[in-house]
Parts: structure tokens; sequence; C-alpha cells
């Protein structure tokens, strides 16, 4: 069920006394990889608690459509944006009958007509009500209009009766509700990128760095999730927002990223060490600000450790990706480090250009590996994430098979 990883699934629950089994729902499509938002109807909130699926998902559970602090940004809009397939689990005959004719009379109806997402049903009433002449009218506009019906099941109710009605179960409607998604190049696939620069403290208000943006880690971590990816960043102080999707681990210096990498390992699949790491930090940290006594000031170094390096040799390494950003001889450093360093792949970009160095919008890069190279033009670092994911997930399959 990899389709499912870092979707947004917006589960709607109404009332019925199959609410409960909505608790159990949202744990396996988080199972799955989903994020999972919930909208309670006032019916289902005598069924279950809030409280409850709050916990399970995560995230605030939305029950108003006039809140008034929602609505200061158009909450309800914004939640029908975010939504990529709304999911009611229990669906009443009720809310199907109010959904049929068109009505907005509570935040989940009102989501309902103002999504461009696909929407999903999963009846639960008595066999009876579904069977009902009026039920299965509503069913028959709403299939009409593309709207997916996941059931009933047939079996014993919760009345006594027996026929169908009962809501599918949690595991079944996690299934159908994958179904709705194409496979993507990365679905499921644990990934940790490394962006942006180290800053190694000299004293406390001083330090060493370089000019490092992380504009191409960023973009590389938000392909990554767009193609399926659960994605860990490991990020150097920039002044980018963390891509949606995407789980940011904030660090400082080079020994931070070092250790959060290394935690790492066991857990991804693919690394992909993009960030501008400083060679060397001061052996030192002055404990005050340094004063201006002196003419001239020595700072003794020390060698970081390096990261991909470590990587690429742990004991549970996974595929591995390097990028070299050099001023002079780009593609004689580039294979060098590839070999030296028990990479799979690397990426050769020169930062002596400045319409594609640190900073700037554009790269064009070279992407190496023990088989061959490859050449990407001059385009923006979006479009360019986007082609190199796609490169690193052919690689990335390609030896997992051959590796079978």
């Amino acid at each position: 069920m990899k389709q499912l990883s870092n979707r947004h699934i917006l589960l709607g629950v109404t009332g019925g006394i199959a609410a409960y089994k909505s608790a159990e729902l949202i744990r396996r499509l988080k199972d799955h990889g989903a994020d999972v938002r919930v909208v309670m109807t006032a019916a289902a909130m005598e069924f279950i608690t809030p409280l409850t699926l709050q916990a399970l998902s995560g995230n605030p559970v939305h029950t108003t459509l006039l809140d008034p602090a929602a609505e200061a940004g158009m909450g309800h809009i914004e939640l029908a944006r975010w939504a990529d397939v709304i999911l009611i689990a229990p669906a009443s005959a009720d809310f199907m009958a109010r959904l049929a004719n068109g009505r907005g009379d509570d935040l989940l109806t009102t989501l309902c007509l103002a999504t461009p997402a696909p929407i999903a049903l999963a009846p639960a009433m008595n066999q009876g009500m579904w069977r009902d002449p009026a039920t299965q009218a509503n069913v028959n506009i709403l299939v009409e209009r593309s709207i997916h019906l996941f059931g009933p099941a047939a079996g014993e109710q919760a009345c006594g009766d027996v026929g169908p009605g009962r809501m599918l179960e949690a595991e079944d409607l996690a299934q159908r509700c994958a179904e709705l998604f194409n496979s993507r190049l990365l679905d499921g696939v644990q990934l940790t990128i490394t962006a942006g620069p180290t800053r190694e403290a000299i004293d406390p208000v001083r330090y060493i760095s370089n000019h490092s943006s992380g504009k191409m880690g960023y973009a590389l971590a938000r392909a990554a999730a767009d193609a399926g990816a659960r994605v860990t960043l490991i990020s150097g102080p920039t002044n980018l927002p963390c891509p949606e999707r995407v789980t940011r681990i904030d660090i400082v210096s080079a020994t931070e990223m070092h250790e959060a990498a290394m935690a790492a390992m066991g857990q991804c699949q693919i690394f992909i060490a993009c960030a501008a790491v400083a060679d060397y930090r001061p052996i030192n940290c002055a404990g005050q600000k340094i004063k201006k006594d002196n003419d001239s000031m020595q700072i003794e170094l020390v060698r970081n450790p390096d990261i991909v390096s470590a990587v690429a040799k742990h004991a549970e390494r996974p595929f591995t990706i390097g990028f070299a950003a050099e001023t002079q001889d780009l593609l004689h450093y580039a294979r060098d480090k590839l070999q030296r360093k028990n990479l799979d792949m690397i990426v050769a970009n020169d930062v002596a250009n400045s319409s594609i160095g640190f900073n700037a919008n554009d790269n064009a890069v070279t992407v190496l590996t023990t088989k061959g190279e490859q050449s990407i033009a001059q385009m923006g670092k979006n479009q360019l994430a986007a082609q190199l994911i796609q490169l690193i997930a052919q690689q990335f399959l390609s030896t997992k098979q051959e590796g079978l």
C-alpha cells in the first residue's frame, strides 16, 4: 500500500455506531504513510470523542464550520485544498442524503462541495435503511457524480439485524483508498537528505561557514516527497521553509549533522548528501567573545567528520549520493570522490559560475556513476531536482533488482 505514502487523507466521521472503527482506520492509514486529518459531524461526537481521534491522528480534529479562529484564514477552504482524498467513514444515510442534495450546512458537507480531490464513502447503517429506495436513489446520484463507494459489507449488525450495511474493516478501507492513487517512483522509500551550510563556532558570536543557501537540497527534498518518499531533511541554518510532507531536523555544526546522519542508518534506504559541510572547525571555541587586542589572530582548526564517507562505509549502508561543488577540474574531482568515498552516484556542479553557484536559483550538473555520466543543462533548481530524483530512483531500483 505504498501509494499512501505522504498522501493527505481527510477523514470524515459521521454519526453511527461504526464510528468506533474510525479510530482503527486512522491507525491503518498512518501505518501506510498517510497524513490524516479528521472532520467530525455533531452526531459523530455522540459516539466517539474528538480527543480520541486527535490523539491517534496527531492533528487537531475539526468539528465546526464557523470557527472564528479557523475562518479568519478561510479554514474550510484550506482543508478542502489540503486533501488528496476525502474519505467519509462511516457515511450515514443522513449524510449521504445531504451530500446527494448538494447541502453545505456543516463543515464536512461544505468541504465535499469545495474540494477538487476525489471523495469516497464507506456507508454504515441498518440494512433496512440501506435498502430503502430513497437511500438507493441517493447512492445512484452520488455514483453518477464520480463519488467512490467502498462497501457496504453484509453481516450481523449492532441492532441484531443481518444484511448489507456494515462498514468495511479498516485495512480494507485503507487498501481501497490506496487504489485511488497511481504508483510513484519512490512510494514508501525512506530517504534522508542533508542540506544547507554548517556553522563552526569560533566564539559565542563568530563562526566559520560558507555561502550555501540550501536551495538545491530543499528542492530535492520536495521532489522526493512528491515522488512518494518518506523524507527526513537534516538542515543547517537556512531561511527556507520546510517543504510539505517532509520531516526536518535542524542542526548547526558538522558534528551535529554527522550525529543526525548516523542516527538515520538502518532506517533510510537512500541518503543524499547535498549539504555544504565545513571541512574544518576550530579546535577550541572561546567561552566569551574574543576581543580585538592584536593586529592578527591565529585559529587552530581540526578536521570535521566526513559524513557522506561515513554513511557509504556504514554496515547498514543505504544507496548513497554525494555532491561535488567545485571551482575547477569539476569532473576530475567528482570521479575521484565517487571512487574514493564508495558512492553509488555523485552530482557535480561548478560553483565558480555565479549563475549556477551558491545562492543562485538555477543550477546545471553532471551526474556520475560507475557506469557512466549524464549532463543536465542549466534550469531552475526545482525543475532540476525533479530530474535528479527520477535518475536517483531509477538507479536505486536497478540496484535493488540486481541484488535480488
